[in-house]
Formats: C-alpha cells, sequence, structure tokens
C-alpha cells in the first residue's frame, strides 16, 4: 500500500518537515506536485520527479529528484521552488490573514494519493493589535501566556509598508513584535523622502510602555533601507536598542534613491533628525553615477560607483561604534540592490577597531539575492540570486537570527542581575 506523509503535519512556518513516499515498487519513478494557494489567492506550485530505491520508498531529506523544479537533496525543496500558477512571480506569498495557515497540498500524480502541510506565522495563541497611537502606525504581534517578553521592532525596506510576517514569527517564537510602518502605510507618506528618525524613537518609547519588556530588552530588526536604519537608530538612540539585526544593511546613510518623492528627487534626504536632513552618500559625490541604474542595469553597480569618492562614504557613514549592544548582519553576495556583503564587512571592521564589547556577527549567503526573507517559502520571486541559494538564506538566516536573539537576551539577563 502506496503511503504519502509529511512530518510534522503542522507547525509553525519555521519548522523542517519530513516527506516521505513508502509501499513504491523498487525503481519506481513517480511525480510529487505541491500546491499552495497564498497571498491575494493565488496559487502556487511545483514538481519534481522521485525514483524509489529498493525498499520502494522516496525521501525527500535523502533523495534528490530527477526531474522538476529544483535539484539535488532539499527536504523541502517542493515548497521552495513553487512558482505562481499563471502569473508573474510576486513576494506575496504569505496568507492575508496571517493568523490563517498555509496549507500545501502534495500529491502522488497519477493517484488519489496525498497529504496537507500545514504552516502558522502565528502560533497559537498569538495575538495581532492594529496599532494607531502616538502617530505611529503599524502591528503589535504578541505572544501566548502573560509574559513578559522581550521585545523586538520590525522595520521594512525601500517597499515600505508593514513587516507582519517577520513580526507575528517572532511573536511565535516568544518575542513580542512591533512591526511599524513608516511610509506607504495607512495615514502615512507614500514616499521615504524626509522621514523624521523621532519617529522611531516614538516607537521604541511605545513599545517599552505597552509591553513592558522582559530584561527592558528591546531589539531593532530591519531588511534593506530597514537594515540602513535600524543601525542609524540604533548609534543615535544607543540607551533605546539592546541589540541590532541588520537584514542586508548599509554602512552609510542614503538618500530617497527609488523610493524619494518626486518632488524631493531620489538625490534628496531620506532622514531627518531634529529637523534636519542627514548627509548620505550622494551629497556632493564626485564619482557616484545613476549611469548604470538608469540604463537598466543593477543598483548595486551605481552604488559602487559612490563608493569611488572616500571622502563621500566618510561623510555618510552611520556612527556604529556608537551602538551599545549587540550587531547582527546578514548579508547576500548577489544583491542586485546594493553591495550588503561590503557594507556589512564595513560595519564589523569599524566596530572591531573601535573595540565593541559586545558580539558582533557577520551571516553572508555569497550566492543569495537581496530578498532574504524566512524559511520555507517560496524563493523564485527574487531577480537576482537562485532559488536554492535564495532558500539557504531564508533558512540559515532565521537560524542564526533565533540564536543570536536567545543569546542576547541571556547575556541581557545575566548583565542586569550582575549589575541590578
Amino acid at each position: 500500500m502506496i503511503e504519502l506523509s509529511v512530518s510534522p503535519a503542522s507547525g509553525l512556518l519555521d519548522e523542517p518537515r519530513h516527506v516521505r513516499v513508502v509501499g513504491l515498487a523498487p525503481g519506481q519513478r513517480i511525480t510529487l506536485t505541491a500546491r499552495t494557494r497564498r497571498g491575494h489567492g493565488v496559487g502556487w506550485i511545483s514538481r519534481a520527479q522521485f525514483v524509489a530505491d529498493a525498499q520502494g520508498r522516496v525521501d525527500l531529506q535523502r533523495d534528490a529528484p530527477v526531474a522538476g523544479d529544483y535539484q539535488g537533496v532539499s527536504a523541502l525543496g517542493l515548497l521552495w521552488s513553487q512558482k505562481p500558477e499563471g502569473q508573474p512571480a510576486t513576494a506575496a506569498v504569505f496568507p492575508d490573514d496571517l493568523l490563517q495557515p498555509l496549507l500545501t497540498h502534495i500529491s502522488l500524480d497519477g493517484s488519489e494519493i496525498s497529504a496537507t502541510l500545514t504552516q502558522y506565522l502565528a502560533g497559537e495563541g498569538v495575538s495581532r493589535r492594529e496599532v494607531r497611537e502616538d502617530g505611529l502606525v503599524g502591528t503589535l504581534f504578541l505572544p501566548a501566556g502573560p509574559g513578559p517578553h522581550p521585545a523586538v521592532m520590525v522595520l521594512n525596506g525601500s517597499g515600505g509598508g508593514i513587516n507582519e510576517p517577520r513580526a507575528a514569527l517572532y511573536a511565535s517564537r516568544g518575542y513580542a513584535a512591533l512591526a511599524l510602518g513608516y511610509f506607504k502605510a495607512p495615514g502615512l507618506s507614500d514616499y521615504i523622502s524626509n522621514t523624521p528618525l523621532e519617529y522611531f524613537e516614538r516607537g521604541l518609547d511605545w513599545l517599552r510602555r505597552e509591553v513592558r519588556p522582559a530584561h527592558d530588552f528591546v531589539a531593532l530588526s530591519g531588511q534593506s533601507r530597514g537594515g540602513e536604519l535600524v543601525l542609524l537608530l540604533a548609534s543615535l538612540f544607543p540607551e533605546k536598542v539592546s541589540a541590532v539585526i541588520g537584514y542586508v544593511p548599509s554602512a552609510l546613510v542614503h538618500g530617497g534613491q527609488a523610493a524619494a518623492d518626486p518632488a524631493v528627487g531620489r538625490d534628496g534626504p531620506a532622514w531627518l533628525y531634529r529637523g534636519q536632513p542627514l548627509v548620505h552618500l550622494w551629497n556632493d559625490n564626485r564619482t557616484a553615477s545613476w549611469q548604470a541604474r538608469d540604463a537598466g542595469q543593477r543598483n548595486a553597480l551605481s552604488m559602487l560607483s559612490a563608493l569611488d569618492d572616500p571622502e563621500a562614504v566618510a561623510r555618510a557613514r552611520i556612527a556604529v561604534e556608537k551602538i551599545q549592544g549587540p550587531v547582527l548582519l546578514l548579508s547576500a553576495g548577489d544583491d542586485a540592490a546594493w553591495p550588503s556583503d561590503l557594507f556589512s564587512r564595513m560595519v564589523s571592521e569599524r566596530l572591531a577597531q573601535f573595540e565593541h564589547p559586545w558580539p558582533v556577527q557577520h551571516l553572508d549567503f555569497p550566492q543569495a539575492g537581496h530578498s532574504i526573507l524566512l524559511p520555507f517559502i517560496p524563493s523564485t520571486y527574487s531577480q537576482d540570486g537562485t532559488p536554492a541559494a535564495n532558500a539557504k538564506a531564508n533558512q540559515g538566516s532565521w537560524q542564526g537570527v533565533r540564536q543570536f536573539l536567545q543569546d542576547a537576551v541571556a547575556a541581557r539577563q545575566a548583565s542586569l542581575e550582575t549589575h541590578p
């Protein structure tokens, strides 16, 4: 009797799964199809063919497909290799309602044999609350149980909006998580231009008051422009930031770029502090050129042109040496947006130069692209990196983040117990 199984069948998005087929004839060739209805009701699909071993088994933790949408051994290759059916690739891979699960139906083609893989972004007992207070626009996710819980503020990049998926998974792993929007969110500007940094300081203060975090621990987690932003905020408000997680960050302050208000221009300021624009890389830069980007090439090439003016680079450097806590940097070697691997090295080298007394980690994924997201989701949406490398970055980065936060919270607790 042929049996197709997924173990565990249901769990959090970041939980590894074991997909197996037993009861086949030795050497039998089979095709497995995985279908998931994801964001905006779009169906995503992948297929892969396998050959049963001498015992009539196919085990995705052990066996590489002989044909199909991915190559090599990958326990959940059927998830990360999915593509939207009949539509262009999109990053809308999460459910529209984050409190509802993603259901992936894996079937054995040519039969009625199937199994369902259920993934939750928000675990049992996690609550979601929209925040429209103190001028803030965001969403607060709280873990199950009374707490107190350590806290994380989550910031998006140049796409704007509110990064609820990452915040929901943080909450599922025990952190009070505020996904804070700062543009392209209800009631806010459509553009990154002239964003006051005091807004985020207010968000940090609100989060502390609202959740009274365990050990007064509040970390910042930001992606892309949000990665630049978390380093900047931790350098400006060091006493309010317990740890920093920078996904594909920058070591430098940048202007509005592609997210700029057309009336301000891409070379205008992104950030204001005390009413004044911060000096950014394009200010009085003798070598910076948008020629590559305007010709349809990678934005990273234009970024590299700006780095050829050492004086402009020095003026735009983020003063990361002022950060008072551990730092985790996650970078991609095939980053089309900007050289996040180089920027991350610049940050870690500067922290080493100033003998930063807290842990500094840099996890680089050499073949991955700019959009490092969460584990076990489709990684075919990106124009840079390869799907396999992006999938490894999605999984490896999250493992690194979880361990980093666990260590940072433990160190904070130990410090408070030693020096109450």
